[in-house]
């Protein structure tokens, strides 16, 4: 005779605790495209990192964000109205300012643009910057504008200067400013100094570059080439006596940002 089967061991005693499946370690995050990050309260673990934003000026909170973009590089033509006619598709443009010489009024060569918003003048940096220019041979050069921006006088702060001896009577500033302005593109200004007296040129003046290289060949270059009537002697501008014993003056006097 078969042997009944043996009662299950729940009927000796207290059924066991149920099972589950669940326990353990919670299942792993779930993968995600290339690109798209899961927020930091999932799974209790930070997002991975990011790209590093374009750099910005010190100095913002959320409130105080800089919408503010340095332009440089700019040809004596380009003014107010054409930084307008650039950017005024790209959003909210506030404002646009060319910096021009105290003195003689002439465009110092870069000016600012301010937008509606952080965001916007972004978006401008990174999609404007390197491109060529409207009407122009030559790209934007954009950056962000810094505090104190205003009396920025390149990339680094840096001006470079040369003395222009040997010039006609009829060279102005604006003459001697395109006669090196069409072989270099980081001329900023020129400035032919006049007697106060007479109102007669002195002969002599300088032209401020923004490329210490330019200004190297510049001297090379440029000297006995002619502006107006007469070959240029170029020179550095500093406070030393030439070969000749003349002074040549430095041209940091006339050049006010």
């Amino acid at each position: 005779m078969m042997q009944p089967p043996p009662p299950p061991q729940w009927a000796m005693g207290p059924p066991p605790p149920p099972q589950y499946f669940q326990a353990g370690p919670p299942p792993p995050p779930p993968q995600y495209f290339q690109g798209a990050h899961p927020p930091a309260a999932m799974w209790g673990q930070p997002p991975p990192p990011q790209a590093a934003p374009p750099p910005a000026p010190a100095g913002g909170a959320a409130g105080d964000e800089v919408r503010t973009l340095w332009i440089g590089d700019l040809q004596f033509w380009m003014e107010e109205n054409y930084l307008y006619n650039c950017f005024s598709q790209a959003g909210e443009l506030i404002s646009a300012k060319i910096i021009r010489n105290k003195q003689t009024g002439q465009p110092e060569g870069y000016g600012f643009i301010e937008f509606g918003s952080h965001a916007i003048a972004e978006q401008v940096l990174q999609g404007y910057n390197g491109q060529m220019m409207p009407n122009g041979n030559q790209v934007f050069k954009l950056n962000w504008a810094t505090s104190g921006a205003g009396e920025k006088r390149g990339d680094d702060g840096s001006d470079y200067t040369i003395f222009v001896g040997d010039l006609a009577s009829d060279v102005t500033d604006l003459i001697l400013q395109d006669t090196f302005k069409a072989h270099y593109q980081s001329v900023k200004g020129a400035k032919v100094v006049f007697d106060r007296s007479t109102g007669r040129s002195k002969g002599y003046g300088f032209v401020k570059f923004g490329d210490l290289d330019e200004q190297t060949r510049a001297m090379t270059e440029m000297n006995g080439q002619y502006c107006s009537s007469r070959p240029m002697r170029i020179g550095p501008a500093s406070n030393k006596k030439n070969i000749g014993g003349q002074q040549q003056p430095s041209g940091k006097a006339f050049f006010h940002s």
